[in-house]
């Protein structure tokens, strides 16, 4: 057999890195909001109601009613000099600042929901020649709403692919010393510029619907060891600090405390004075900075309390880039 000359230019032997966060909007109007919620809560992962049941409900008063609420929070938080969510603005500076630790891999980043796509991006970095993958989910705590979403894409890209990269996921990282320290110094950095130490540091995570826990999904015990891990690594005692979960959607029971209820209820337990951290999230977005930030504070100053403080998550921080860098290199190792 002789060899073809005729074969098609490929580019190959480069490493690509893939960064991946949740998603965004476009914009901030009915429509655009309207179709991020639709492909985010058509997502089996998130939604593991049979479809029979759960289609009725999305098609007619969720993405009826619900994308004009979320529109109007979207724009409490839009940046309009660069006409985009944070959570896109910072997952974009944080591949920009990563690819700047790195001349030998091409950093690239994606949403799971929303654009750019995975498969978009999968498809550029093939195109750069890249014919080994890393795809880093941007949670640190595992869970099958997340993480496992991002994989299914990356699975569901790679299916239509004739020359399929090697693949590796970085596996989670919420006990991982590079993350615990980023997290601890970041926290220890804001705490320090406030007027007044607060009484206590309340960890709010995304919450998660207690039956998934219930069946096997690890994310509630990956939370509270990041928080465990965090707090002893600030040195405070237990009695100092909160463990709640937020953002829950629905009737059903999700993780429990609930954050509001706690937000709510600490002023008559005679806290006065608390900071709010968001480990779950890398990046701010409207869970962290409307949720949080805006509806959280209120309830808390609401209730009677004086000062509620809202720490910025790692964002595109030296802290975090450096995070970052340590995770990427370690699971590249045997490929660079």
């Amino acid at each position: 057999m002789t060899e073809s000359t005729q074969h098609p230019p490929v580019r190959f032997g480069r490493l690509g890195v893939l960064l991946v966060n949740l998603g965004t909007p476009d914009a901030t109007d009915y429509w655009s909001v309207r179709r991020y919620l639709k492909e985010f809560l058509s997502d089996r992962r998130v939604i593991e109601l049979h479809p029979l049941l759960w289609w009725p409900v999305l098609h007619g008063p969720i993405l009826t009613f619900r994308p004009r609420k979320s529109a109007e929070a979207y724009r409490k938080i839009w940046l309009t000099d660069s006409n985009e969510s944070p959570l896109r603005f910072y997952t974009r500076r944080q591949a920009e600042r990563l690819q700047e630790r790195f001349d030998d891999v091409v950093v690239d980043w994606a949403m799971r929901y929303g654009k750019p796509s995975i498969a978009e991006r999968i498809d550029a970095l093939a195109d750069a020649g890249c014919d080994r993958l890393l795809v880093v989910p941007l949670y640190p705590q595992y869970s099958a709403t997340t993480t496992a979403s991002v994989t299914d894409a990356v699975f569901d890209a790679l299916k239509r692919k004739r020359w399929q990269p090697t693949l590796r996921v970085a596996h989670p990282w919420h006990d991982h010393p590079a993350h615990v320290q980023a997290l601890t110094q970041r926290i220890r950095t804001q705490l320090g510029a406030l007027d007044q130490e607060p009484e206590v540091l309340l960890f709010s995570f995304h919450g998660l619907p207690q039956k998934y826990f219930d069946l096997g999904d690890p994310y509630y015990c990956h939370c509270q060891k990041t928080a465990r891990l965090v707090r002893e690594a600030l040195g405070w005692p237990e009695d100092r600090v909160r463990i709640t979960f937020q953002s829950r959607l629905g009737p059903t029971q999700w993780l429990k405390p609930y954050t509001a209820e706690v937000l709510s209820q600490l002023p008559a337990q005679g806290v006065k004075r608390i900071a709010v951290v968001m480990p779950a999230f890398v990046s701010d977005c409207i869970e962290t900075l409307e949720e949080i930030g805006i509806e959280g504070r209120r309830t808390f100053l609401e209730a009677g309390g004086e000062a509620c403080d809202v720490l910025p998550c790692l964002n595109d921080s030296d802290d975090s880039i450096a995070m970052l860098e340590t995770i990427v290199t370690q699971e590249l190792s045997g490929w660079r």
